[in-house]
């Protein structure tokens, strides 16, 4: 990364922005103002590292005329010196927007859970991994609205020309993630073909892995609806059965707690 962290870069040009209105009200020889300039000659120099151009044309606007004569009055150097804070205003917001445009999302911080693994940090986002139970995958993502959370949901997303696992992959940057393991699927193993077991759908156990690789146990949650195969590997791990009480639901909160987002058990009420 050649740049300084994108939020950050944007944060940092938009307090600039942010406070030109009060500039307006002074003098291009306040000491506020001259504050300001070299502050904001700074930001820019070590936002855009490799542009020397943006400090040049930052620096090459006017806030005095070029050409003063003895009648010019007080009025008109104010407006000269509002001019060049217009200028740089604008300025200001198209730097804005070429890092929203073009900065590449690399900035995406990471925590480190209790078993190790690097995860980015809490945001509202959940990731919801469904089978073909529509019911089920409703009821759990209107929870989350409720709690404030936004529901991703893989196949509501726009799909851009990508593959399944490209759009996966980028959707996929959570922090939480809520894995819904419904009897969708009936299968036995070769040596008991009289025998069959209910499963998850195989993307579904797949995204159940993936999950815990990138984010950990502890910000994994398997919900399980009837009597549903358990993965092997996943097998001892406590989940929470999806019960019609609906005991389910402050499990889940505790667990979105525990996990570090905000959010109000009243609000599932």
């Amino acid at each position: 990364m050649n740049h300084p962290p994108k939020a950050r870069s944007i944060q940092r040009l938009q307090s600039a922005l942010d406070t030109i209105p009060q500039l307006k009200q002074l003098q291009s020889s306040s000491p506020e103002f001259k504050k300001w300039h070299r502050d904001t000659t700074v930001a820019i120099s070590n936002t855009f590292v490799n542009k020397p151009d943006h400090v040049k044309e930052f620096e090459g606007i006017h806030y005095i005329s070029l050409i003063i004569f003895p009648s010019t009055s007080d009025a008109e150097f104010h407006a000269d010196y509002v001019k060049g804070l217009d200028s740089a205003g604008s300025m200001l917001e198209s730097m804005i927007d070429e890092i929203k445009e073009y900065w590449e999302d690399d900035d995406q911080p990471v925590s480190i859970t209790a078993t190790g693994t690097k995860v980015p940090k809490i945001t509202n986002k959940v990731f919801v991994v469904h089978g073909r139970d529509d019911g089920t995958k409703e009821t759990v993502a209107r929870l989350l609205t409720r709690l404030e959370l936004e529901p991703v949901i893989l196949h509501e997303q726009p799909n851009q020309g990508r593959t399944i696992i490209e759009k996966f992959e980028e959707f996929a940057q959570v922090g939480f993630a809520v894995v819904l393991l419904t009897p969708d699927d009936t299968c036995c193993s070769k040596g008991e073909p009289d025998m069959p077991k209910l499963r998850a759908r195989q993307n579904v156990i797949l995204e159940l892995g993936f999950f815990l690789g990138k984010l950990g146990r502890e910000r994994t949650f398997a919900l399980l609806k009837g009597e549903v195969e358990i993965p092997s590997d996943y097998d001892g791990v406590i989940y929470i059965s999806l019960d019609d009480e609906g005991a389910w639901k402050m499990n889940l909160i505790r667990e979105l707690k525990e996990a570090g987002l905000d959010v109000d058990a009243n609000r599932a009420l």
